[in-house]
Formats: structure tokens, C-alpha cells, sequence
């Protein structure tokens, strides 16, 4: 990363970073749809049971994924001190910490993983699918969690081509993988949906290698002595990392599985809704990796510049980051709103959920604005390490506001499922306001340099 001066600069160092983060989120996302659509064409028993078992699974690993994230605006700040040492710190703190939460997880699945889909009440070959998928997995989970904290030191570095590269590499190595062990292709074992888990998990140690490779092996990565003195151990250090993950990853883990749980409610309605909110929800997340991207970007960019104690310099990139989230959310919601009958085609042949996705479409364009409103603030306020009062708002958004309004709007308005989408849209609206205005608060007093001319 490289000081900069004018808007201009600022501007183009976001790009810089954003678009090899656009990249590497489309890839991950591209696991997850071979992981659905093959085990799919395999039959669509395997197909719910790997269905079910992402589900179960999406909002652990996002959830203790933002944990862990955590050491990019730690190790952003100590890189914009210039505390080499620390920075290599912070790292294996994280690396200890992932081999830690690789074993809870572990544990928690071993005792509670059958109980839960028993509670679940599905079909035999679904729930041994959904097993099995889930037992897959989990031959990738440490892989994977060391992957994400070197992922979060390659991008406080702002190298973030490098996992883009990794991640370009992997996505043929994931389809080929899923290809044989689903379909039992070239001698391999025919596995069906649980065939994706193991292919996904192999996936990962493939992320892992290669990104260890690079980090020892490559600057400006090799300079920092990451795996050495690996038996100096501190509590503090894995409490520093803590302190910022776990509101983080709670944060993270509250906003899935609110989704979890309109999903849930909406299970209430006839199958044409059910299947067009699907629809509507798969291509607003799609769209989300935009903001989210831009999010990672923007925690980097404000965490390295107040470690150096830029403080003019963290706010301009705070707002920039928000303003150019709500302009590229208003350009691909008109987008999306002006061919919703086309995208909504893409997901089914039916025209009752073509038309009913169409319309859910509409109120999906306001509620890309205040998710790119709020994923952004929240952003910027995680480079200032400023998480807990962030976490409350959102928490309070999440399930005080969004649930209950949109319960009431769904169920005792004439909007029906529609209801849900707008009391979503409010709930986000109020963390985005919310998460501005702390955001304000921060800038304003507690990131005031010794000089006034620090703050813009």
C-alpha cells in the first residue's frame, strides 16, 4: 500500500484492492454453487442433503471466519506503525488461534452434529447425505481457517492479487474434484453429495499449501518470520485478536442466521413464494459480494492509515468506501429491477415465481442501498478496532427491528411475503444510520491527531 493525496489516488488505491477481493469472493461463491448444482445432476435427495448441510454450516464458518478476520485491522494498524515484529505476531497469534477453534468445532460436531439433524426430522437419505457432506467438510476445516488468517495478513498488506491468484488456481482443481468423487468417475468412489465435502476439504489444503508456499517464500510476505517461534505463546496476544473477532464474528453469525430465520418463516407460505424468495435472496447475495468486497478493501485502507496516524487520511477512505457502496448498489439494483423478468427467468420456468421474483426484486434495490450503508460503516469502524458498540446495533437491527417488522408487515398487512423484504430493508436502514453516526463519533473525537488539519 502506498500513501496517498488527492481523491483521485484514493479512489484508485480502493480499486487496487477491491477488485482482485470482487474476484477471490466470486470464486468462493462459485464453490458453493458446483458444490449445489453437481450434487444436483447426481439426484435431488443428494442435492437437499448438501442444501441442508451448507445451511448448517454457513453461518459457523462465516461467523468464526469474521473472528478470525479480526487480525487484518490489527495487523493493518501495526503495518502502518511500521512494527514488522508485532505484525508477525499478530499472525501466529491467529494461526494458534485457528488450531484451537478447529478443535472446539470439532468437538461441538462430534457430540451435537447427528442430534441436531435428527431435530430436523428429514428424510433418511437426505439427513445420511447432509451427514456425510458435513463429515466431508470437516477434513477442511483447519486447512481452511489457517488459510483465512493468512488471507486477512495478505490483505493488510494490501498484496490482495496474490489471493486472488490462489484462489483462480483452485476453482478448476474444486470442479474436477467434485466431478469425480460425486460421480465416482476414473476409479475414483462414487460418493454422491457428500462427494462436494470431500472435494471441497481437499480444496482447501490445496489453499492452504499454496498460500504457506508464499508466504515463506515470497516478499514482502518472507520478510515477516510468521512460522518461527512458534512455542512463544501468548494468552494476551490470542485476547488481542479476540477482542475485535468475536464481536465481529457474532456480528456476522447474527446477520445469517436472521436470514436463516425468515427463511423459516417464509416456509409458512405456498411453495411459488418460497421458491421466488430463494430466488430474489441467491441474487441479492450475489450482488452483495460488491459491498462486501469493497468493505475489505476499506478496513485494510482505514486500519493502515491510522496506524500511521493519518487520521484525515482513514476518513476520507471511511466515506469514499460508503459512497462508492451506495452508488454501484443504486446502478446494479436499476440494473437488476430494469431486467428482473430475464434474471428472475434464470431460476425457474414457472411464471408465477418469475412474476412473484420480479416483484421481490423491486424492494431488493432499497434494500442493497442500506446493506451497502451499513456493511460499509461497519467496515470502517473495524479499522478503527471499533467493534463493540458496533455489534449491539447491529444485533439490535438484526432481531429487534428487521424480524418483528417484518413479522407484522407479513402477517397482519396486505404485503405477505413482501413484508419481509421491506421490514429487512429497515432493519438494515437503522444499522446503517446508526453505524454512521458512531462512525461520525469516532472521527470526531477519538481519532484527532495532534494536529487539527488531521481531521478533514
Amino acid at each position: 500500500m502506498n500513501q496517498t493525496f488527492t481523491l483521485k489516488e484514493k479512489t484508485k488505491e480502493i480499486f487496487v484492492l477491491l477488485i482482485p477481493i470482487l474476484i477471490t469472493q466470486l470464486g468462493m461463491f462459485s464453490m458453493v454453487f458446483f458444490n449445489t448444482i453437481m450434487s444436483g445432476k447426481y439426484n435431488s435427495s443428494d442435492l437437499a442433503g448438501v442444501a441442508i448441510g451448507s445451511s448448517i454450516w454457513s453461518p459457523i464458518f462465516t461467523g468464526i471466519s469474521s473472528i478470525l478476520l479480526a487480525v487484518t485491522p490489527i495487523a493493518a494498524q501495526k503495518f502502518g506503525e511500521k512494527k514488522n515484529n508485532e505484525v508477525s505476531s499478530v499472525v501466529r497469534h491467529g494461526l494458534f488461534l485457528s488450531v484451537l477453534i478447529t478443535l472446539i468445532v470439532i468437538v461441538f460436531g462430534f457430540f451435537f452434529l447427528e442430534p441436531i439433524l435428527e431435530k430436523m426430522k428429514l428424510p433418511a437419505n437426505v439427513q445420511d447425505t447432509a451427514f456425510d457432506y458435513l463429515v466431508g467438510l470437516s477434513w477442511g476445516i483447519l486447512p481452511l481457517f489457517i488459510f483465512n488468517v493468512l488471507r486477512s495478513f495478505i490483505y493488510a498488506l494490501g498484496k490482495t492479487r496474490v489471493v486472488m491468484i490462489i484462489m483462480i488456481i483452485s476453482l478448476p482443481l474444486n470442479f474436477i474434484l467434485n466431478y469425480l468423487l460425486i460421480f465416482g468417475y476414473w476409479g475414483f468412489p462414487e460418493l454422491g453429495g457428500a462427494g462436494a465435502g470431500y472435494a471441497t476439504a481437499i480444496t482447501d489444503w490445496a489453499f492452504m499449501g499454496m498460500t504457506i508456499f508464499i508466504v515463506k517464500k515470497q516478499e514482502p510476505f518472507s520478510s515477516y518470520p510468521v512460522f518461527e517461534n512458534l512455542k512463544e505463546f501468548s494468552w494476551d496476544k490470542c485476547k488481542e485478536i479476540l477482542k475485535i473477532g468475536v464481536p465481529m464474528g457474532l456480528s456476522t453469525f447474527f446477520e445469517t442466521s436472521m436470514f436463516a430465520v425468515v427463511t423459516i418463516l417464509l416456509s409458512k407460505f405456498n411453495v411459488t413464494t418460497i421458491a421466488a424468495y430463494q430466488s430474489a435472496l441467491n441474487i441479492v447475495s450475489f450482488l452483495y459480494m460488491i459491498p462486501i468486497s469493497i468493505s475489505t478493501a476499506q478496513t485494510v485502507l482505514v486500519g493502515y492509515e491510522v496506524g500511521a496516524k493519518r487520521y484525515k487520511d482513514a476518513k476520507q477512505y471511511s466515506w469514499l468506501g460508503v459512497f462508492l457502496a451506495i452508488l454501484i448498489a443504486i446502478i446494479t439494483g436499476l440494473l437488476v429491477v430494469l431486467f428482473r423478468y430475464q434474471v428472475a427467468g434464470l431460476y425457474s420456468n414457472e411464471s408465477a415465481v418469475i412474476n412473484l421474483t420480479a416483484n421481490f426484486l423491486i424492494f431488493a434495490l432499497f434494500f442493497q442501498i442500506a446493506d451497502a450503508i451499513q456493511a460499509t460503516a461497519q467496515a470502517a469502524l473495524r479499522g478503527y478496532k471499533d467493534v463493540n458498540l458496533a455489534f449491539i446495533m447491529t444485533l439490535i437491527a438484526y432481531w429487534l427491528i428487521c424480524l418483528p417488522a417484518g413479522y407484522l408487515l407479513a402477517h397482519y398487512t396486505s404485503l405477505g411475503a413482501r413484508g419481509y423484504w421491506i421490514g429487512l430493508t429497515i432493519g438494515l436502514l437503522a444499522a446503517g444510520i446508526a453505524l454512521s453516526i458512531r462512525l461520525i463519533y469516532i472521527q470526531k473525537r477519538k481519532f484527532v491527531g495532534p494536529a487539527m488539519n488531521e481531521v478533514g
